[in-house]
This record gives C-alpha cells, structure tokens and sequence, in this order.
C-alpha cells in the first residue's frame, strides 16, 4: 500500500500546467440521428493532449514521454489516446507513469490521433485535416484513429460485440456537423457493453475465508456522497496492496438498483492521474 500511495503522491507532484480543455463524452442512445455521426473504437489507454510542445493528461500533467516520441509531432495542438493493444492497459500505465521514461518501453505505444481542437472547422473537415497530418508526420507510432460511417442501429451493436469480443472497450461516435468543445456534450458519446463511474475510497474492509489478511471489499462514497461497497474485479495483488483511503478509482456496473445504487460494481482501477 505504501508503494501505491507513494506512486499517487508522486504523480500529483508532477501536476505543471492548468487542465486542458477536453471534450468529454456522453453515453450513447438511441434517440441520435446515427447517420450524423462518425463511429471509432474507444480505445482502453490514456488520454493525451499534444499542445504543441509536450504531452499533457487530462489532468494537466506532463507526460513524460522519450524525446524521440514527441520529436515528430509538428506544433499542431492533438486529441488523442497513447495506446499498446486491447488488454494492455496496465501493461501501458506502468510505462506511462515513470517519471523517467524508458525509450525501449515506449516503442510499444502508439499515440492514436481522433481529433485536432484547435481546428475550427466542423468534424466532417477536422477528420480530413487529421489525415493530412498523419502523413506529414509520417512516423508509425503517431497513427489517425479509423472513423467509418455505421448505416443502422443493428450493425452498430453487431460492431460494438465484435470489439469487446476481441478485448475492445465499446465504441465512440462523433457528430460530423460538430466544432470541437472543451466539455461535455452530445456532439461525442461512448457505447459500451456496461456503464463505469467513479467514487473516492473511504474504508478498507477485511477478507474472510481465502482472503484472510487481505482486501475483502472496498466503501466508497461518489460525488453525490452514497456510499456502496465493491467486493470483486480484484486481482490477488490488488487485495494485498488495495487502492490507497483517498484515492480516485473507475469501477464499472450494470445498471441501478431500486434505490439507485450501482448494480454489480465491479473494480476496474485506480483513476490515473498522470
């Protein structure tokens, strides 16, 4: 627990410029004109804004990636997700992390680009331009996130089990008409096979039986302070080291409960703040 609390307070030290403003999905319904948006694979890997001179999180802190990676990038401002395959987002957050980046690690990570915010052109021209630039960069870590139109309602969910099939996450639409905005909106929603949220760690509770000595469950308390326990998703290194009293984490549901309360919260991972 020490290591990981130390790891935290290490990444919030690294805080060096104010939060970008990044636009932010809302979760998808049915009752959008499909025909009007762009859909893309949600990738599972770290949002990352390129400003034009370093790599920031959506939290404003500087990713330090090695001078080669960043080297190729013009002073275009990018929207985009760092990213090494479906299922290897831990494997990537212990990369992303270190405060002094490995060179060879980083060659497994590509920086996949969906979109350019300060173009002010609609998505429909900004995807264009996204394209254009990726050839002038012309480096294969630095690649433009594929966007296709999907025709129905039905061939858009065949999609999204395809992805998660294959370990995907879900799948984000864009709306083609749509300027880029540095906040929450229509104009970008995400589709998944279950809805995630976050809530602040309040309390350890002990194991029993095989987990004996270790983590049995999680309190937490959301923004809107209820408070529920999370008892599974837990790797065995998870119950030995759990997040820290304190930190931010995503854990993923399926649905309300009659009071409202998340159903079958299931543990994803400490929030990452770098």
């Amino acid at each position: 627990m020490k290591k990981t609390l130390g790891l935290l307070l290490l990444i919030a030290s690294a805080v060096n410029a104010a939060p970008p403003k990044l636009q932010l999905a809302n979760v998808y319904h049915d009752e959008i004109d499909l025909q009007a948006y762009w859909v893309s694979e949600k990738y599972d890997g770290v949002r990352a804004y390129w400003d034009g001179r370093q790599l920031l999180s959506r939290q404003g802190n500087i990713i330090r990636a090695p001078a080669w990676f960043t080297d190729v990038l013009s002073e275009t401002p990018m929207d985009g997700e760092l990213w090494i395959a479906r299922g290897q987002f831990e494997r990537l957050s212990g990369i992303v992390r270190r405060h002094s980046p490995d060179p060879d690690d980083w060659r497994e990570i590509k920086y996949m680009v969906f979109d350019l915010p300060g173009n002010k052109q609609i998505f429909d021209h900004r995807l264009q331009a996204i394209k254009q630039l990726i050839v002038e960069i012309n480096s294969p870590h630095i690649q433009a996130v594929a966007q296709r139109k999907i025709a129905s309602r039905a061939r858009l969910m065949r999609e999204l089990d395809e992805v998660v099939s294959q370990q995907g996450e879900g799948l984000m639409l864009r709306r083609g008409a749509s300027l880029y905005a540095g906040k929450r909106n229509e104009d970008l929603l995400k589709l998944k096979k279950y809805a995630d949220a976050e809530a602040v760690v309040i309390e350890h509770l002990p194991g029993k039986g095989k987990f004996t000595g270790m983590l049995g469950s999680l309190l937490v308390e959301t923004a809107d302070r209820r408070r529920f326990r999370i008892g599974t998703g837990f790797s065995h290194l998870d119950r030995q080291n759990p997040p820290p009293i304190g930190a931010l984490i995503t854990y993923q549901y399926f649905g309300l409960t009659n009071t409202g309360l998340p159903r079958f919260a299931s543990y994803l991972r400490v929030r990452m703040q770098h």
